[in-house]
C-alpha cells in the first residue's frame, strides 16, 4: 500500500457518557462493509480494510481480530489471490448487512403517519430464564417494541407485527404468546404508557451527544470525508436499537431525535460523493 495516510479530522474528546464515538473495531468494520462493500457488491482486500481501519484509531491487530470474528461468524468469507486476501459478503452477511442499512436509513427517514392504532404483544418466558428474557429485550428492541410491564410489550407501529412474530418463533416462545391490534380508550393517558414503555429522557441525552459530536466535524479532503463518513454512520446505526420511532403525537415538544435526523440526512448526503471517491481510491491502490 502505497498511498499515504492524511491528518484525521479532529473531534472533541470522548467522555465516558459519550459511548456513540467509542466504537468497537468490529462494529466499525460492519460499518464499512455495509456503507462501501455492500452496495457494489464487490470483494475488498485486507489492505484496503486494514489502512482504513489505521485512519479511523484502530489498531492493525484488532483489525484483524475483527475480520477473523467476523468471518467465524459467515458474514464475510476470504478468498486468498497469491500472498493476498481479499473478503466478500456472505449470502448471511449480505441479509443482515441488508436489513441493518435498511434500519439506519429507516430511523432517519421523514415522520409517517399514525393512525392511532398500537400493537400489543404479551410474552411468557419461564421465570427462571433469564438468558432468554435478556434476549426477547434486545430483539423486541431492536424491532421498535417497548415494555410497559412485565411481560407486555408495545408499539404504535403495527406494522412491526411480523418482525415480532419472526423473534418469537426464532426464540420458541410463540406458545403462550398474543398479539392484539387495537386503538387507546378513555382509560389512562398515552404519553404515560410511552414513558413507562421507554426511557425518551435518556433517548434524548443520547441525541444531543450525538449533534455535539457530529457538529464538530469539517472534513477537508475526500479522505477526511470517508472517515467522517464512516463516523457518522456508527454513531447514527445505534438509533434503530434505541429509539421506537414514535410518532409526533406521543413525543415531547422539541424532540431533539428529528433535529438528529435532519443533521444525519444532510452530513450523510454532503459527505457521500467525497467518501465514495475515496474508497474507490483508496481500493484501487492495492
Amino acid at each position: 500500500m502505497t498511498a499515504a495516510r492524511e491528518t484525521p479530522i479532529e473531534g472533541p474528546t470522548l467522555t465516558r457518557r459519550q459511548e456513540l464515538g467509542a466504537a468497537s473495531a468490529r462494529s466499525l468494520l460492519l460499518t464499512v462493509l455495509g456503507e462501501f462493500v455492500l452496495p457494489r457488491g464487490e470483494q475488498v482486500w485486507t489492505s484496503t480494510l486494514l489502512e482504513l481501519a489505521a485512519d479511523l484509531d484502530v489498531a492493525e491487530k484488532a483489525a484483524r481480530q475483527a475480520l477473523m470474528r467476523t468471518a467465524d461468524d459467515g458474514w464475510i468469507a476470504a478468498q486468498r489471490i497469491g500472498r493476498e486476501t481479499r473478503w466478500g459478503l456472505t449470502e448471511q452477511g449480505t441479509r443482515l448487512l441488508t436489513d441493518g442499512t435498511r434500519r439506519i436509513y429507516d430511523a432517519a427517514s421523514e415522520e409517517q403517519p399514525w393512525d392511532g392504532s398500537w400493537l400489543v404483544l404479551t410474552v411468557t418466558v419461564p421465570e427462571n430464564a433469564r438468558a432468554l428474557r435478556q434476549r426477547l429485550r434486545t430483539q423486541l428492541g431492536w424491532a421498535g417494541l417497548g415494555s410497559s410491564s412485565p411481560g407486555v410489550w408495545v408499539t404504535p407501529r403495527v406494522d412491526r407485527e411480523a418482525e415480532a412474530a419472526r423473534v418469537l418463533e426464532e426464540l420458541g416462545l410463540t406458545a403462550g404468546s398474543w398479539s392484539f391490534v387495537a386503538r387507546s380508550g378513555q382509560i389512562g393517558d398515552q404519553r404515560s404508557l410511552v414513558r413507562s414503555a421507554w426511557d425518551l429522557d435518556a433517548i434524548e441525552t443520547r441525541y444531543e451527544e450525538f449533534l455535539e459530536l457530529v457538529g464538530s466535524r469539517r472534513p477537508r479532503t475526500d479522505r477526511q470525508a470517508l472517515v467522517a463518513q464512516v463516523r457518522l454512520v456508527q454513531e447514527w446505526r445505534r438509533f434503530p436499537l434505541l429509539d421506537p420511532g414514535l410518532p409526533r403525537e406521543l413525543l415531547p415538544p422539541r424532540w431533539s431525535g428529528n433535529r438528529a435526523a435532519q443533521v444525519f440526512r444532510e452530513r450523510h448526503a454532503t459527505w457521500a460523493p467525497r467518501a465514495r471517491s475515496a474508497w474507490e481510491s483508496l481500493a484501487r491502490t492495492d
